[in-house]
């Protein structure tokens, strides 16, 4: 990425300072617009596991529809960014504790739920969204653990997402499909031959492919954990905490 920084600035500092957690939180004590999307762009794709974390704490479909979007209302509307730390950094730990605290607060709580069908500020699918819940395994794990679970797998699936658009464009649907278990490891990894002969290039351009597929992988799995934490340092602990729950 070209460097856009005065001289004398950290260009690692100056580019936490501007695309990242920092932006967020800015939200809660300036709110520039820039500030409130990116903060909004980080509650649409983390609403799961908000919904997981409350459908896990015994309320059913229909309460946690509503308590979802109950307390990203109350999120953004209250500005409880004002009193984000930023020495906690990780939007993942602000999340977490601001959805107890307002799972704890009766008055809050039962506005979401009388609420009932009311303002929607998240476009999700309530069907989907349950459906999605119900399809993961049968466990004991607390609601916390499950929070965390489904932080972890949406930053993937973002990772997987940005990967498969970047191998299979310019006309070479397919690619990604055919080169992801040589990167993730599941189901059935075919030979090098076998995939050169399903994409019909050389073994070489095989080898070459999945290459360029992990590095684009770590690049863009730093790229996405980023967005949720305050400092560079604070990347590679979120990753090795990433990994270990999805190792699970």
């Amino acid at each position: 990425m070209k460097d856009t920084t005065s001289h004398g600035e950290n260009p690692r500092a100056a580019h936490f300072a501007t695309t990242h957690w920092s932006v967020v939180l800015a939200a809660g004590r300036t709110g520039q617009a820039a500030a409130a999307a990116a903060l909004e762009r980080l509650c649409q794709e983390y609403w799961f596991p908000v919904y997981s974390f409350i459908r896990r704490k015994g309320h059913d479909a229909h309460q946690a529809e509503d308590l979802t979007q109950g307390f990203f209302t109350r999120l953004l509307e209250k500005n409880w960014l004002e009193s984000a730390d930023p020495g906690r950094g990780r939007f993942r730990t602000f999340l977490l504790t601001a959805v107890t605290r307002f799972l704890a607060n009766e008055h809050d709580r039962d506005q979401a739920l009388k609420r009932g069908g009311g303002q929607r500020i998240l476009s999700f699918d309530a069907q989907d969204a349950e459906g999605r819940y119900l399809l993961e395994p049968a466990s004991s794990a607390t609601p916390e653990t499950v929070f965390e679970e489904q932080w972890a797998y949406q930053i993937l699936a973002g990772v997987l997402q940005k990967l498969r658009a970047e191998f299979d464009g310019g006309g070479r649907e397919g690619r990604f499909e055919a080169l992801k278990g040589f990167l993730l490891g599941d189901g059935e990894v075919q030979s090098y031959a076998e995939t050169a002969a399903r994409l019909s290039i050389s073994e070489s351009a095989v080898k070459s492919g999945i290459h360029r597929l992990r590095q684009r992988y770590g690049a863009l799995l730093r790229e996405e954990i980023a967005q949720t934490v305050e400092t560079d340092a604070e990347v590679e602990a979120e990753i090795s905490h990433l990994l270990n729950i999805l190792s699970k």
